[in-house]
């Protein structure tokens, strides 16, 4: 029986390392992911590491300039396609990192992921990036291999993403969308970002009225303090009121942090911290939460 989420060991270095440079490619990389289940095919659309947030917890170092701030649409094409052949051939299970991996986890890809080292909503040609993707997908026959948007919502209001999104839907396409905080104030203080919390709050139910989205949260703890309960309870109620008002939330993912920080301050919860918050949460919104320590 394939494993799921829940069940591949988080200890395995294959689900540790979600380096998005890969061999020679510049956008496509491989990663083991527990909330796909398996193998995950990353199109990183942000070589550039341009990105509209700031987290406190984000891995990806600023301070070095990235490749590029262009995707070529033919390498794009080239890359995923030669990417998806190499898994099927059994060429990543070959490889030391994937090692530890059961075969069948590293051979058929369990979604296509956009997202990198910044915000992919910020492409100016993310519908064209989407279309790419789509038409490799479909060659290569895999009718069951999602399409994945990571985002911080931001950029859900333009029309390009607005675009991409309905190529999506007809793409076994998902929407992973991030919310890490209930009030103005923590939500500036985790993702330290210009852009304001409501216009968040108003693209996930924009977005999600039109399709289910996956609601996705990292809490942590700062200076040796997990989110305080008043946050939590005010977390809560910004899920509530986007599915009294219509929102579609298929469930919630919460996790901590897996990788190194760059913000010292920065700290793991520990799987019982992270549970009791599922629980709170589960209780005051009546929603599906999946827990990843």
């Amino acid at each position: 029986m394939p494993e799921t989420p829940t069940t591949i060991a988080n200890t395995l270095a294959a689900v540790r390392d979600h380096t998005r440079v890969y061999k020679d490619f510049t956008y496509v990389y491989p990663v083991i992911s527990r909330r796909s289940g398996g193998l995950s095919i990353g199109i990183n659309l942000n070589p550039d590491k341009v990105c509209n947030f700031d987290c406190v917890y984000c891995e990806v170092d600023r301070k070095t300039p990235g490749k590029t701030s262009v995707v070529d649409l033919a390498q794009l094409r080239e890359e995923l396609t030669a990417m998806i052949r190499y898994a099927r051939a059994g060429g990543l299970a070959s490889e030391a990192k994937f090692n530890e991996v059961p075969l069948a986890l590293t051979q058929t890809p369990r979604d296509i992921a956009f997202s990198g080292d910044g915000e992919p909503t910020m492409l100016h040609n993310f519908d064209e990036c989407v279309r790419v993707a789509a038409e490799v997908k479909r060659a290569e026959g895999l009718d069951a291999t999602k399409l994945v948007l990571i985002t911080d919502a931001a950029g859900l209001d333009t029309g390009s993403v607005k675009r991409g999104l309905a190529l999506m839907d007809a793409n076994q396409g998902e929407v992973w969308a991030k919310l890490d905080a209930g009030t103005e104030g923590y939500y500036k203080l985790v993702n330290r970002t210009a852009v304001r919390l409501d216009r968040i709050l108003h693209n996930l139910l924009v977005t999600a009225r039109a399709r289910p989205i996956i609601i996705q949260s990292l809490f942590l703890k700062m200076h040796g303090q997990p989110m305080p309960p008043e946050e939590l309870a005010a977390y809560c109620d910004r899920l509530a009121t986007l599915v009294r008002d219509g929102a579609q939330i298929r469930e919630v993912h919460l996790y901590t942090i897996a990788r190194p920080t760059p913000e010292p301050f920065c700290g793991k919860l520990t799987k019982a911290e992270l549970e009791a918050k599922a629980a709170t949460v589960r209780a005051k919104t009546g929603l599906k939460v999946v827990t990843f320590d």
